[in-house]
């Protein structure tokens, strides 16, 4: 198998809303919020009007795009055997994703998320880990971590207990790991782990502009540089207008953005460009290449709802 996902199992559940629904219900806007409730988590629901829901998480996203680009791809992702548990198995395997987890009845139910578009496109994501959170490691199959080329993890996958232990198994027993680190909450919340992670654990490590610059604590991208220089791994940052880049062995490599895009909604622009940049590197494309295909398929997931291309 080329790539091995391993992350959160979440049914997206996306939903259009005004900028006042936001601030009425304290969220920050473009961020991911923690629900432990839920019942507050279902009040938030109640009132709106559903768009859409599939088989989603991050990794899973970038799986599922890996898969269109007609990659042998698999998923590893905990759910319960309920009804958004049995649609988010379905909706991977419709997909051609290998789903490797046997789900049972568990005392949480299957993980939702809920993504909430302005009208300026943005997303601001709720999400309620309901199972998926309780991930460990006895729920990773290192057979089938060594027989893939490469695993990507997610930073949002990532906790102390049982998630930890499942993340450095999944690590120990791969050939190649790439990982996104996912939200720039998840940096601040694992900081010290993540830094160590991404200077001596990760091979491909993807981020935001926001996420890379929280990690290493400074406000100058030019920081952000040098200290991917100082590293042997390839990282790789998604700078919305300003293009991509990817350091590697001293090498700074900058791909543009698309222009004059119409552009609808930004839920799975990282998700996707992880995707692209992937295909690339497992199909033996140089990194030019691969920034190149990892923003088409991102310019083309913004220009329409949800984290899936059409």
């Amino acid at each position: 198998m080329k790539v091995l996902g391993i992350g959160n199992a979440i049914v997206d559940v996306i939903c259009k809303v005004e900028e006042n629904f936001i601030t009425k219900n304290n969220l920050t806007k473009g961020t991911m919020k923690l629900f432990f409730d839920d019942t507050e988590f279902k009040n938030l629901l109640i009132n709106l009007k559903i768009e859409k829901s599939i088989s989603g998480g991050s990794v899973a996203n970038s799986i599922v795009g890996l898969s269109q680009l007609k990659n042998q791809v698999g998923f590893m992702g905990k759910i319960s055997d309920d009804d958004f548990g049995i649609k988010y198995e379905e909706g991977l395997k419709k997909e051609n994703v290998k789903y490797y987890y046997k789900k049972q009845k568990e005392n949480l139910p299957t993980g939702t998320c809920l993504i909430l578009v302005t009208p300026d496109s943005e997303r601001t994501m709720c999400t309620f880990l309901g199972i998926a959170g309780k991930i460990s490691e006895n729920d990773i199959d290192e057979k089938i971590i060594k027989k893939s080329e490469l695993i990507f993890l997610e930073g949002y996958l990532w906790d102390e207990g049982q998630p930890k232990k499942a993340f450095e198994k999944a690590i120990s027993n791969s050939n190649k790991v790439a990982m996104s680190l996912s939200d720039l909450f998840c940096v601040e919340r694992h900081k010290m782990q993540f830094l160590e992670l991404v200077k001596n654990k990760i091979d491909i490590v993807f981020a935001n502009e926001q996420e890379i610059m929280s990690l290493i604590n400074t406000k100058s991208f030019h920081d952000v540089i040098s200290f991917a220089k100082d590293l042997k791994n390839n990282i790789v940052i998604t700078r919305g207008e300003e293009g991509a880049i990817s350091i590697k062995d001293k090498e700074v490599l900058e791909c543009p953005a698309k222009k004059n895009l119409k552009i609808i909604d930004l839920t799975g622009a990282g998700d996707l460009f992880a995707a692209g940049y992937l295909h690339g590197i497992i199909n033996n494309m140089d990194i030019k290449n691969s920034l190149a295909n990892g923003t088409e398929m991102s310019s083309k997931v913004i220009q329409q709802f949800g984290a899936r291309l059409k």
